[in-house]
């Protein structure tokens, strides 16, 4: 690892303290707002004094919505941090798990854990682990094997790969005839409301070391975006870091889709606004994905509760409405 400059530190500082307070304000938000009510001014009085009783509202509050706001930003921020990587190895906007059919590999491996009727952990982790692992070996082979850097034919195979997952996911769907069938609809289309504060911390203990991980390579990700051949010759080992950096993603992409289904679109809007207003130095943009893919993740979910007048819509669901027109927008810029 290089010394971070001192302008570096300054802007990191200044960006991680703009997300934080961001990622503070859209909890408070994330606690306050739901399906029974708004209740600000309980959060606000708990935060102040310490006291958290155990009236209903509070209830809801601290056993309900919390893990949810938790999860969230742990959602957001795998997802934000998985779209990072894969956009810098590759040099692609456009490259992010969901597209390149990482978090379809998943879920089909989640979802024949949930028929074979394994609990969440370990027994739909691993299989969802399995998936994504076996999707991304798939499309290393089918882009023609060792060209592991090259863009435009691993896209290509990424799509092609998510559209014969999607087709696979369909197919496992048929064959459930009992009440399961229901739950994994719903969870196909990302749902953040399934688990209970204490998965949310096992969640925790496997994402964080990833984001360790990856912001620790962050200066090697920055050398290998000026090509193998430049990040080669000031001493990157380009294999050993690519191959490190795609299974440590793909533990992050298995271990998100197997606790909220596959939510698409999280890991393409967020690093790239990112790389437009605070730059390209992955440095910087590591923790900023990881705060404000945190931040957008609960504001989606906000909107999920908020928008109908019963229910809730999929957060899944609001995250490609926002997601996809960009992904068009940016595969019309890139055709130009």
């Amino acid at each position: 690892m290089t010394t971070i400059k001192p302008y570096l530190l300054k802007k990191l500082f200044v960006v991680s303290i703009l997300l934080m307070t961001l990622l503070l304000l859209s909890a408070f938000l994330g606690l306050s707002m739901g399906s029974s009510g708004y209740e600000f001014k309980a959060v606000a009085t708990s935060f102040v004094t310490g006291n958290f009783p155990h009236t209903s509202p509070d209830t809801i509050i601290w056993h309900i919505r919390l893990p949810r706001v938790l999860l969230s930003i742990l959602v957001g921020a795998s997802l934000s941090l998985g779209g990072l990587v894969f956009q810098s190895l590759l040099r692609n906007s456009l490259a992010e798990p969901y597209i390149l059919g990482i978090s379809g590999g998943s879920a089909i491996g989640a979802i024949l854990g949930i028929l074979a009727g394994f609990s969440y952990f370990p027994g739909i982790g691993l299989f969802s682990f399995a998936g994504s692992m076996t999707t991304l070996v798939l499309i290393l082979i089918l882009s023609s094997g060792h060209a592991i850097l090259k863009k435009d034919s691993l896209i290509l195979s990424g799509v092609m790969v998510n559209a014969f997952c999607g087709a696979v996911t369909m197919f496992l769907i048929s064959l459930t005839l009992d009440s399961r069938l229901h739950n994994v609809m719903f969870w196909l289309m990302g749902d953040l409301s399934n688990l209970d504060l204490r998965q949310v911390l096992i969640l925790s203990f496997i994402l964080l070391p990833c984001f360790a991980v990856i912001f620790a390579f962050s200066h090697s990700m920055n050398l290998m975006m000026l090509g193998k051949e430049s990040a080669h010759s000031m001493g990157v080992n380009i294999k050993f870091v690519t191959l490190i950096l795609l299974a440590i993603t793909s533990l992050m992409v298995s271990a998100t889709v197997s606790t909220c289904g596959p939510i698409g679109f999280v890991g393409l809007v967020i690093p790239h606004l990112f790389r437009l207003i605070i730059g390209p130095d992955n440095r910087v943009l590591v923790p900023a994905c990881i705060l404000g893919g945190g931040a957008y993740m609960i504001l989606c979910d906000i909107l999920s509760r908020a928008l109908p007048e019963q229910g809730e819509i999929p957060p899944g669901v609001i995250t490609a409405v926002i997601g996809a027109p960009l992904f068009i927008l940016l595969l019309v810029r890139t055709r130009r």
